[in-house]
């Protein structure tokens, strides 16, 4: 009756190096719907419950990255030990710091072989070549000319950027008495490989999951209903507004930039600037809701981050759980601002050099962290020597923490608290102060966004040199008419993000409040969406490099 190929249906369920699968394919749909079914028949046995998902996070991760999930078993399972035994130890002296630095060594160790061995090559052979310093030939006993680096064939791992910071924090809060060691490796495996933030985030840190794990399995309307509205935001910021303005527009315009008119070049930007967001925060949010339809609460990692007036505030909304893992584990560990105000520019620049080396192994990232870090230093600068001068000042927080920012009374992100308005300019002089540095703060994390994505410098220079000197504004109309579609969904997009957020609460109410029938309704037409606009095959995450 049937004619099913269980060849190609076996194919389907292999690693394939091509596609790896991410929550918009169709494959993770069609085994989700699988793994729904047998995890509610467990909700009353815990343990099964645990060990089935985390042998079908290990699986999710093997669709992903191969066979290459034993780094995620070998991450585990040594800093699980390390923790117990920094446990054990009832003076934090030498033996708690030699566990901890040996948790740092495994971690960062996988980390820098996989992710940097190639660029740190390359680097250290030019910066030889350049100091006219030659090594001896092995094969010949001669000296060479030029030091030549030859890339090693290396495979980076999904996600490994993204599992080895979560298990490292984890080491360090038990070393700091934030948290006390697990005393199941089962339990500890569950929260390193679950699935919905495994490979792109966010990084959940175990003070917030680990209490969720033993307890009694309870999906309210709420959770099922907001969970609902996070897969289907997430679905069509990836799926509709990201791909499409990817494979139709931003990649054309970014492979060479120099055939294109500086109009172009710019609406690209533009493009770009909206398309990381929606691929990014899509995962996020989509991951978001469904850990929710399981039963998981994961703090938000973004807040419109384009909303914001300043760097600082762009870094309080974008990423959230990366920029406070980022301060909590390093900008504190530095010296946070303990030590004067030189040292604490010093902390933020390297935290964000340090960050944007995280993003990526090239010079571009480098660079691109490097300016945001001088950003923000430039901004806190502006705002202690202004003082009541600014339209807004920061201050610190006196509020009860929330689980998304840091818990140790230093404010916000990198040092900065509350945002507060000042009595001398009025509500109309900071609704101006508001608007203007919203456009001036876009555009300079937009012109950041340029190195972010752009293959060499060669490229970015050329993407700027088109924008500055071949700009060409009379092919605006002609544009429109040509990339109707792109603009569509570019206007779309910006429109979505600057809604203001009484509304978009107000949608998620209704979401969250509509009939059954309603849900599986807005889900089957944004599928449709999906299928009807796709031009391409499914186009993976952009931080899956990270």
């Amino acid at each position: 009756m049937f004619d099913i190929d269980f060849s190609r249906l076996i194919e389907q369920l292999l690693y394939q190096p091509d596609s790896p699968m991410i929550f918009s394919s169709g494959i993770f749909l069609f085994l989700f719907l699988g793994f729904t079914l047998i995890y509610n028949c467990l909700s009353k046995a815990d343990t099964l419950r645990i060990l089935f998902v985390t042998l079908f996070s290990y699986y999710f991760y093997y669709k992903s990255s191969g066979f290459f999930f034993w780094l995620l078993a070998l991450v585990t399972t040594s800093d699980y030990f390390i923790a117990r035994a920094i446990g054990g130890v009832k003076e934090r002296g030498g033996l708690a710091k030699t566990l901890v630095f040996l948790s740092l060594v495994l971690d960062l160790g996988l980390l820098v072989f996989f992710k940097y061995t190639n660029f740190l090559g390359d680097t250290i052979c030019t910066l030889l070549e350049n100091n006219g310093i030659h090594v001896p030939s092995s094969i010949t006993g001669s000296y060479l000319k030029a030091v030549v680096w030859q890339p090693r064939d290396i495979f980076l791992p999904v996600g490994i950027s993204f599992f080895t910071f979560q298990s490292l924090s984890y080491t360090i809060d038990v070393y700091r008495g934030n948290i006390k060691p697990l005393n199941r490796l089962l339990d500890y495996a569950f929260y390193v490989s679950f699935f919905p933030q495994l490979v792109a985030g966010p990084i959940v840190r175990a003070r917030d999951f680990i209490p969720q794990i033993r307890r009694p399995l309870m999906v309210t309307d709420a959770m099922f209903g907001t969970g609902v509205f996070y897969i289907i935001a997430g679905l069509f910021k990836k799926a509709v507004i990201s791909d499409y303005i990817s494979v139709n527009f931003v990649e054309r315009i970014f492979d060479q930039p120099d055939l294109y008119s500086g109009l172009e070049n710019l609406l690209a930007v533009y493009g770009y600037t909206l398309q990381i967001y929606c691929d990014f925060s899509g995962y996020s949010d989509m991951a978001i809701g469904i850990a929710l339809l399981l039963g998981f609460e994961f703090p938000k990692n973004f807040d419109s981050p384009y909303k914001s007036a300043s760097i600082t505030e762009f870094w309080r909304r974008w990423h959230i759980s990366l920029s406070s893992w980022l301060k909590d584990y390093l900008y504190i560990s530095l010296g946070g601002n303990r030590h004067g105000k030189f040292r604490q520019y010093f902390n933020l620049l390297m935290t964000m050099l340090l960050g944007g080396l995280w993003h990526g192994a090239s010079l571009n990232f480098i660079l691109w962290g490097g300016i945001h870090g001088v950003l923000l230093c430039l901004d806190k600068i502006w705002h202690s020597l202004c003082g009541v001068l600014s339209p807004l000042t920061y201050l610190p927080s006196k509020k009860t923490p929330s689980p998304t920012l840091p818990h140790n009374g230093e404010g916000a992100p990198f040092g900065l608290g509350n945002i507060t308005s000042s009595p001398l300019w009025g509500r109309d002089g900071e609704r101006v102060f508001l608007l203007l540095g919203g456009i001036i703060t876009f555009h300079l994390v937009a012109a950041c966004w340029v190195l972010f994505r752009a293959q060499s410098f060669g490229i970015a220079e050329q993407v700027f040199h088109q924008i500055f000197y071949k700009f060409e504004p009379q092919i605006f109309l002609q544009w429109c008419q040509s990339y109707a579609a792109v603009g569509s969904l570019m206007l779309l997009g910006y429109v979505l993000h600057f809604l203001p957020q009484t509304l978009s609460d107000k949608s998620k109410v209704f979401v969250t409040k509509c009939p059954l029938v309603v849900k599986a309704l807005l889900i089957v037409i944004v599928i449709f969406i999906v299928i009807q606009i796709k031009s391409s095959d499914v186009q993976p995450f952009i931080y899956f490099q990270f």
